[in-house]
């Protein structure tokens, strides 16, 4: 009895055996299969932008024969102000300004690969567009972020699984830009996944910055970036869940604007955490000055973008506040408590403060409440409220790019295994202990509405303490100089200066101010960190060897104060350009 026993256990053992390795073999083939599928697609995307640049390439060349006395020099020497004033009086034509700024985008690709294919709809939309000669930006040639959808062409968020899957309709924001007479013409790369600010992908490739190639365009609008840094691109749009509108103005020496989450549409914009309510994402414009970012503002928010998507207010670009020069009275500081600023960082904004009180404006001191609390239990435990599992689902399949590896590998992590690590670090890197202790997610329905009114709780907060200050706006560091590449993969706690600011939905801007001086890095030799971790001297090495690269400042206002967000920052523009002078 026992032997026929021992045979039937060593027979089921066997069955189960070669079942399991069956299944291992199985699940071995299908990873193959998928990966194998996933570098078959990245193949015939790369070729779909290979011809798409050389489409382009041949009509500028044949467009250049044709008309000989084109000045493309002058023409991209031009501001939008004075493009848009030229375009309606009929000195230039749209013709010249499309093929001029066409030829420089290629050019400038060739050297930085900022761009993930032309949009050749836009030869045919340049016969008609003499219809919207009435539109705010008549003839102007615009750029488009990656994941923003143009009829016709992918928006990955630089995600394999999401190549050949075009949109079926243009966003609502590229319809009403078409409206208003501008001509989308190129879309722009992005990181993989975009919860990132650097700027490379497995699909596109790394986007180079535009003056050093050791360095990164920032993220997630990086390409925008590079691309209107180098004059491809006289006005660029963009997506911001965390600073992805500012890092790369920033980075790049160019002006960003980050508007209230809801103030302009974002339907059709793609996204890998669709539904994340609690650090909110906003689309907004990059471009070369200020007066450029308010009027794309004021171009957009007409009735066609109120008509086609009834979510956003209907509220007219107010010009009135925008053109206002009454005295501000603006609140201040210059470390946030919690990443220690780089010199220039410091030495940028103790500069542009020095400026607004010389023009008469009060600057006052502030801080924003709890900022450690609202970085680790409201940003990172907001946008990861699931643990991460939606974005390493994203990527199943994919290659991953080096930009994002280091970033994500503690996502893979079991939640226990998160939660012991993160009691063993606490004494010795509390920021690394709290970060993935917050990386484990809210871990229920209702820790997710607790989240959610913690997050109204620190907004309704951080009002009244701007109130009981009595501030129209806020000027703050910007993160910079630009980084070395991959080095924001590992820098997450970097994106205090401008993450804080989606989660309170607080319109806020970048604008360049200066260049890195020898003596900016001669005292970041002595750089050690607020904490003296492992991120302090990664930070360190992060922004090391920047000397000639941009500095910027970062301008907040409150909920739905977008004019008088842009006011601050034309004010901040032109007192910088007066100064220099």
């Amino acid at each position: 009895m026992d032997q026929t026993r021992n045979r039937e256990l060593l027979s089921l053992t066997a069955i189960l055996t070669t079942a399991a390795c069956g299944l291992g073999a199985l699940v071995v083939l299908v990873k193959k299969f998928s990966l194998n599928q996933g570098e078959n697609k990245i193949v015939r995307a790369r070729q779909r932008r290979a011809v798409s640049l050389k489409a382009a390439e041949e009509a500028v060349l044949k467009y250049r024969e044709a008309h000989p006395g084109t000045d493309a020099p002058a023409i991209l020497s031009l501001s939008l102000s004075e493009l848009t004033k030229c375009l309606r009086d009929g000195s230039l034509s749209p013709e010249d300004v499309f093929y001029s700024y066409m030829e420089k985008t290629l050019d400038v690709n060739k050297r930085l690969n900022c761009c993930t294919g032309i949009l050749l709809e836009s030869f045919d939309q340049l016969k008609t567009v003499g219809s919207s000669k009435e539109g705010l930006l008549y003839g102007v040639p615009i750029s488009i972020k990656e994941n923003i959808d143009y009829k016709g062409y992918d928006s990955t968020c630089g995600v394999v699984s999401r190549l050949e899957q075009p949109a079926p309709v243009d966003s609502v924001l590229v319809e009403v830009l078409k409206r208003q007479g501008a001509i989308p013409f190129v879309k722009t790369n992005i990181p993989q996944s975009m919860l990132n600010y650097d700027c490379g992908n497995p699909i596109y490739g790394q986007t180079l910055h535009p003056r050093n190639p050791q360095k990164t365009p920032g993220g997630s609008s990086g390409g925008e970036g590079a691309l209107i840094a180098t004059g491809g691109s006289l006005l660029g749009c963009g997506t911001d869940i965390g600073g992805s509108i500012r890092f790369p103005a920033s980075f790049c020496g160019i002006c960003g604007f980050k508007p209230t989450a809801g103030r302009l549409s974002s339907k059709g914009i793609s996204s890998i955490s669709r539904g994340q309510k609690s650090v909110l994402a906003s689309v907004g414009p990059l471009a070369r000055d200020v007066d450029s970012l308010a009027l794309f503002m004021q171009a957009v928010l007409c009735d066609h973008l109120f008509s086609l998507d009834p979510t956003v207010p209907p509220i007219p670009f107010n010009l009135e506040i925008y053109q206002s020069s009454r005295p501000l009275r603006i609140g201040y500081f210059e470390d946030d408590s919690y990443q220690q600023p780089s010199p220039s960082m410091i030495r940028s904004l103790r500069e542009v403060k020095a400026l607004l009180e010389r023009a008469g404006h009060t600057v006052v001191p502030f801080t924003l409440p709890r900022i450690r609390y609202a970085l680790m239990e409201l940003t990172l435990k907001g946008v990861l409220a699931d643990g991460g599992v939606t974005m390493l689902n994203s990527l199943k399949g994919c290659p991953l790019d080096p930009c994002l590896s280091s970033q994500i590998l503690p996502y893979y992590l079991p939640n226990p295994v998160k939660k012991l690590l993160s009691f063993l670090l606490k004494p010795l890197f509390p920021r690394g202990a709290a970060s993935l202790n917050s990386l484990r997610g809210v871990g229920s329905v209702p820790g997710l509405w607790k989240q959610h009114a913690s997050v109204e709780d620190y907004i309704h907060e951080t009002i009244a303490e701007w109130r009981r200050c009595e501030l129209d706006v806020l000027l703050c560091p910007m993160l910079g100089p630009a980084f070395k590449a991959l080095y924001p993969g590992k820098l997450t706690c970097a994106t205090s200066y401008t993450i804080i600011y989606n989660a309170l939905n607080f319109p806020a801007g970048a604008v360049p101010v200066d260049t890195v001086t020898a003596e900016d890095e001669e005292e970041l030799k002595h750089y050690e960190g607020k904490f003296k971790d492992f991120w302090d001297r990664l930070f360190k090495e992060a922004v090391s060897g920047a000397e000639g690269l941009p500095t910027a400042v970062q301008c907040v206002a409150l909920p739905w104060q977008d004019e008088l967000c842009l006011r601050f920052m034309r004010e901040v523009e032109q007192l910088v350009k007066q100064n220099r002078k």
